[in-house]
């Protein structure tokens, strides 16, 4: 596997991966389109040069960023790609000196919130109602440096 930056021909690939993964709350290609646009700070972890991952990270300012997404396609689970791919977002991060870190992972998903956890990111807060049209709460969490 390995990690290199996100680029507009990735979409057609990614976005089976978010209807399989996200269903009705899965982003479309213009939103993809528009992290591109921003310049936000994204990857794909490729393994045999198929997407097994995708990642964001949007820095807000110089005190704070936002991981945009993480993603894994389901048979590439389990094997370090969602490891691998935070683990760039946040030097990615520590390269532009951002001190606060922050995330937003659904309330039901305990696997992701125990990675987060790993890596030093606190709960801080709930979004009530965040993800729709399922109105699941939406935990943040947040990393200092």
């Amino acid at each position: 596997m390995r990690l290199e930056r996100f680029r507009w021909w990735h979409i057609a690939e990614v976005l089976p991966i978010e209807e399989d993964l996200f269903g009705v709350e899965k982003w479309s290609a213009a939103m993809f389109w528009n992290e591109l646009a921003q310049r936000h700070h994204y990857l794909v972890a490729l393994d045999d040069e198929r997407v097994a991952g995708y990642a964001g990270l949007s820095v807000v300012h110089r005190d704070e960023a936002w991981v945009q997404n993480i993603a894994v396609r389901r048979d590439a689970q389990r094997h370090g790609v969602g490891r691998s791919l935070l683990e760039a977002l946040l030097a990615e991060a520590a390269r532009r000196h951002v001190t606060q870190v922050l995330l937003e992972v659904a309330v039901d998903n305990t696997a992701a919130q125990r990675l987060y956890a790993t890596y030093d990111f606190e709960p801080v807060g709930i979004r009530r109602g965040y993800y729709q049209p399922s109105n699941t709460d939406a935990l943040v969490m947040m990393r200092s440096a």
